[in-house]
C-alpha cells in the first residue's frame, strides 16, 4: 500500500514544494445519474470523512446535467468530481482536470457495461436486431450527451456501426439520466432506453418493483470504472491530502474503522469498493471510441466529396495511430 501511494504521488506530480495557498472549502462535483436528493444521501458519509481528512469543509456540488459539473470545474466552482469516462475526458480537455483515482466494485472489479433496456411486456423488442429496426416506430430514451454508458458507447456500437441516426430512426427521442430512463421504460413511457449495469443494480436495491419491469436487450463490451478528477491547479498540499484519503479509505487503519469505511463505500453511488490509482491514460480507450464513432460517421457521410472524405479519414486514422501508440507505451497503473 505504501508503494502504491508513493508511486501515485510521483505520477500525480505531488513532489513539488507545498503551496502556501490555503483553501477554505472543497467542492465535490457529482454527475446527475439520478435525483440530487438520492445522490446527496449516498455521498454524504464519504464526504464527511473526506472533510475530516483534509481539514476544510467539503460541499457536494450538483448540476442539472453532466455539462454543469464540467463547467463548474472549468470556472473553479468544482475542485474534484466523480465523473463517467466521457465526462472525465471533457473535464480534462476543457476544464484543466486530471484523473487521479478510479472507483472499483466491492468485489474488486474495475468495469461495467452499457445497456439498452425495454419493458418486460414489450414483445416487439428482445435483442439488438429489434433495437435497430427503424420500421418498428419505437420511442427511445437516450442518455446525457456527456455520459459514457448512456450515450457514447451505444452511439458507436448500436447506432454508428448499424448506420442509424436515432432522431431519424425512432418516432420520438427524449433525453434523461439513468434513473429517469429506467423509470420511463418501467412505466412504458418509452419503448427502449440506454442505461448501465451499475445503475440497474442500484435500481434493484432502491426500487425493486420498477426494476422487475425491465429487461436487458443489449449489452456493450466492458467499460472502465468511473474516475475521480481534480483540478490540476489545486495546491500540492491539498492534492496530497486528497490522494492519501482516497487511496487509504477502506484499506488502512483499525479493523473496525476499515470495516465502517468499506460499508460507507458499498452504499455510495451504485456501490463502490476501494479506490485504485489512475491517470488520464484511463481515458485512452474512450478517446479511441470517440474517434471510431467519428470515423464511421465520416465514412457514411454522402454529403462529402471523395477527396474531402479521404482527407478527413486520413486525419482520423493518424489520430487513432497516435492514440494506439500511447496505449502501447503507457505503463499500467
Amino acid at each position: 500500500m505504501k508503494r502504491i501511494l508513493a508511486a501515485g504521488l510521483v505520477l500525480a506530480g505531488l513532489t513539488a514544494p507545498l503551496a502556501a495557498e490555503e483553501m477554505k472549502q472543497l467542492n465535490f462535483g457529482i454527475i446527475s445519474t439520478e435525483s440530487s436528493t438520492g445522490l446527496a444521501k449516498s455521498f454524504e458519509p464519504m464526504l464527511k470523512d473526506l472533510e475530516k481528512a483534509v481539514g476544510v469543509p467539503v460541499k457536494a456540488y450538483f448540476a442539472q446535467d453532466y455539462a454543469g459539473v464540467i463547467e463548474g470545474m472549468r470556472f473553479k466552482k468544482v475542485d474534484l468530481a466523480w465523473y463517467g469516462n466521457k465526462s472525465a475526458m471533457e473535464a480534462v480537455d476543457r476544464a484543466d482536470g486530471e484523473v487521479f483515482v478510479q472507483t472499483t466494485k466491492p468485489d474488486g472489479t474495475k468495469g461495467y457495461y452499457s445497456l439498452i433496456i425495454a419493458n418486460v411486456d414489450n414483445n416487439a423488442v428482445n435483442n439488438l436486431k429489434d433495437v435497430v429496426d427503424c420500421s418498428k416506430g419505437l420511442t427511445f430514451g437516450n442518455g446525457d450527451p456527456n455520459s459514457t454508458s448512456g450515450n457514447l458507447v451505444p452511439s458507436y456500437y448500436v447506432f454508428a456501426l448499424n448506420k442509424i441516426e436515432p432522431n431519424s430512426c425512432y418516432k420520438r427521442v427524449v433525453v434523461s439520466n439513468h434513473e429517469g430512463n429506467a423509470l420511463a421504460v418501467a412505466n412504458k413511457q418509452v419503448d427502449i432506453a440506454t442505461n448501465n449495469t451499475e445503475s440497474m443494480d442500484r435500481l434493484k436495491q432502491l426500487r425493486p418493483d420498477d426494476a422487475a419491469k425491465i429487461k436487458e436487450v443489449w449489452r456493450s463490451p466492458l467499460i472502465p470504472s468511473d474516475p475521480l478528477v481534480w483540478r490540476a491547479d489545486l495546491p500540492d498540499d491539498m492534492k496530497a491530502k486528497i490522494y492519501t484519503f482516497f487511496l487509504t479509505y477502506g484499506r488502512l487503519g483499525p479493523e473496525e474503522e476499515v470495516a465502517r469505511q468499506r460499508a460507507v463505500l458499498a452504499k455510495t453511488s451504485d456501490g463502490w469498493g476501494v479506490f485504485v490509482p489512475s491517470s488520464n491514460a484511463q481515458l485512452y480507450p474512450i478517446r479511441q471510441l470517440e474517434l471510431f464513432k467519428t470515423r464511421v460517421k465520416t465514412q457514411n457521410d454522402d454529403k462529402l466529396s471523395a477527396d474531402e472524405k479521404a482527407a478527413k479519414l486520413k486525419e482520423i486514422d493518424a489520430q487513432l495511430a497516435d492514440l494506439d501508440q500511447k496505449m502501447k507505451t503507457t505503463p499500467a497503473m
